[in-house]
């Protein structure tokens, strides 16, 4: 299935926010260079116009990082934040440094690692291996 055809990515695009204002993180990034499937909850990061319009669709709230603002859509299908995960680059940074798959913009992988590998949360322990063997095989 192309990546279009995800039912969490086509939610996202029926927002219609401006790509150039946020970026798909958490476990998206893996499900744009097939490594894995998302089922539910795709995070994203919003800045400016994009997240304007999220708080017209829904009422932000506290995530569970305690960090920023969270509005949930879908939901929770789709989890837009204000801010990442602490120590985790600003938002504009973020944006700045997304990598465009299918013309949506994603957290590169190595980024995705990094926050990963630092949280070392059990449930993220399958998903740093993903990675891991993604990228050694992409440097070959």
């Amino acid at each position: 299935m192309e990546l279009s055809g995800h039912p969490l990515i086509r939610e996202l695009c029926s927002l219609a926010l401006p790509a150039e204002d946020y970026v798909v993180t958490g476990s998206g990034p893996l499900l744009a260079h097939g490594l894995r499937d998302v089922e539910r909850d795709l995070d994203v990061v919003a800045r400016g116009d994009a997240w304007k319009a999220v708080l017209r669709l829904g009422d932000p709230s506290v995530p569970l990082s305690g960090y920023g603002c969270l509005v949930s859509l879908f939901g929770g299908d789709i989890e837009v934040f204000d801010r990442w995960l602490p120590g985790s680059p600003a938002p504009d940074e973020m944006i700045q440094a997304a990598e465009w798959v299918e013309g949506i913009p994603f957290s590169p992988l190595g980024e995705v690692l990094a926050w990963k590998e630092r949280l070392d949360r059990p449930k993220d322990r399958e998903d740093i291996r993903l990675i891991r063997r993604h990228l050694e095989m992409s440097e070959r």
